[in-house]
């Protein structure tokens, strides 16, 4: 009997953005195939995080069950196949909370700090991989979100449309109230802006 394929198998979450391929030194692929003949669930998970591992940091972050879904193992065989990368250091793991989601590393360590209160904090990009089963009411009935305005260095908000239902009370006209948004530069970078003169003061994520 034929195994039926999993549902993200063809490439779905890979063909998203420009970052669709890798690059991997000989002696790399040698030493792979050594650990798919050793252990072929590992080898074949292996696969899967570097397709899917953030660009930049090289992490994932997905819980056994989204793993499992992804790569069409069981949860017990992917755990023991996470064992055999972790052993072999082709792969770092990284707790967040003890929950059933880790932060996985390919290839380069997570940087850890320490804080004033002498803890240590790692705090890295990572690619996140959610299914639908885990999401308590789904996600295609949701109410949608509501919407914050991005705004272009030069460009000024117009409020427009009907307000709140009562007892909201509309504002006078002219006298609008700056909303909140969400300010980016020509390099898509977000700063914090004076709202009594529009300057961009300071980058947000620095």
């Amino acid at each position: 009997m034929e195994r039926s394929k999993p549902p993200v198998s063809k490439g779905l979450l890979t063909k998203a953005g420009n970052n669709t391929w890798t690059q991997t030194e000989r002696a790399t692929h040698e030493a792979w195939g050594r650990l798919t003949m050793k252990s072929p669930r590992a080898g074949i998970l292996c696969h899967f995080l570097v397709a899917h591992m953030d660009a930049q940091t090289n992490a994932v972050v997905a819980s056994w069950k989204a793993l499992s879904s992804l790569t069409g193992m069981s949860i017990a065989t992917v755990r023991r196949a996470m064992a055999d990368l972790e052993k072999e250091n082709w792969v770092e793991g990284v707790n967040l909370g003890g929950g059933s989601a880790k932060a996985w590393v390919v290839n380069c360590r997570v940087a850890w700090a320490r804080r004033r209160d002498d803890r240590q904090y790692a705090a890295f990009n990572a690619r996140v991989l959610a299914i639908e089963e885990e999401q308590p009411d789904g996600i295609k009935n949701r109410t949608p979100l509501r919407r914050i305005p991005v705004i272009a260095p030069g460009e000024q908000q117009l409020p427009a449309g009907a307000g709140e239902d009562p007892p909201s009370q509309p504002s006078l006209n002219g006298m609008d109230p700056d909303l909140p948004a969400i300010v980016r530069d020509e390099n898509g970078a977000a700063w914090d802006v004076d709202p009594q003169t529009g300057e961009m003061q300071r980058r947000i994520d620095d």
